[in-house]
């Protein structure tokens, strides 16, 4: 007899760089979200599906909230609204700490009041004591009474799977939203941009990579092969100099690193042709963040 069919929306949310991409990416057993040490790697939210037996579970991973310095950062914190309505649950993902950030307090009592169940997930226990984590639970469970307690790492995936043991009693019955072996809505264009920002985040310094975009403008598929050329948009001259590097060094680097992860993704051969252009502070302007598939208006 077939088993009644349920499914779910399910927020990751938290501060930037503690770890969501990450979670996400492991909870699928592949990885379809940017993931790098610099925070608000993430710049919209990202759909990430698992059906596991007669559930399904639709997680959205969302850019790290923060307060707002440009349109581009505007949009990102939209993103994260938008990701959060009409959720069975929300993950707020913290890193072991003294005390609750304000950010993460303004998330406890936005979901509170909305009456969504909350599940604290306290990341990184691999490099954080057991009383570490103890007094983090402590911290946070004063502040919110929490639907579960998940002490893992999302690096590791030590303790991932209690996860679901969690959600699945607060998942819906109804037909599910996708098919079964889908792992993403995420257009593959898309998901080829970010594989190349992830790169550009992990192989250059400071602000130039969070200055950079990028936007597929060719990707031809076959049986064999796939064939993308990809335009890396940055603000300055001096940026677009260190992107290419000496001898076009660098831009080798970025372009042979994102198409092993591709060819990893897809699974066959990735011609990637990368080219650098610059347009100035296109992080305030509504127009080029719009055709990077990004608006802050409402």
């Amino acid at each position: 007899m077939d088993q009644t069919q349920k499914v779910g929306f399910i927020a990751i949310v938290g501060r930037p760089n503690v770890g969501k991409s990450t979670l996400l990416n492991t909870l699928l057993g592949e990885k379809i979200a940017a993931v790098s040490r610099k925070p608000q790697t993430t710049r919209t939210a990202i759909t990430g599906i698992l059906t596991r037996g007669a559930d399904q579970y639709v997680f959205l991973d969302t850019p790290g909230v923060h307060k707002p310095r440009t349109k581009l950062g505007s949009a990102m914190m939209k993103s994260v609204g938008t990701a959060t309505a009409d959720v069975c649950a929300v993950l707020l993902l913290v890193e072991p700490v003294m005390q609750i950030h304000p950010t993460e307090q303004e998330l406890i009592k936005k979901f509170s009041k909305a009456r969504v169940p909350m599940i604290l997930i306290i990341n990184k226990t691999d490099v954080h004591t057991p009383e570490e984590i103890i007094r983090t639970i402590d911290v946070f469970r004063q502040e919110a009474d929490f639907a579960a307690v998940i002490p893992l790492s999302a690096k590791t995936g030590d303790g991932v799977d209690i996860i679901f043991d969690e959600v699945e009693p607060l998942l819906e019955e109804g037909a599910w939203f996708f098919p079964s072996d889908m792992i993403t809505d995420v257009p593959e264009r898309t998901i080829a941009a970010e594989v190349i920002r992830e790169k550009l985040l992990r192989l250059l310094d400071q602000e130039v990579p969070h200055g950079t975009a990028v936007t597929i403008e060719d990707f031809k598929e076959s049986d064999q092969r796939i064939d993308i050329r990809a335009e890396i948009f940055c603000e300055k001259a001096g940026h677009k100099r260190i992107i290419i590097g000496k001898g076009g060094s660098m831009l080798k680097k970025i372009g042979t690193y994102a198409r092993e992860d591709l060819e990893a993704f897809f699974g066959v051969h990735v011609n990637l042709d990368l080219w650098v252009k610059v347009k100035e502070n296109w992080r305030d302007n509504d127009s080029l963040i719009a055709s990077f598939g990004l608006s802050h208006k409402d």
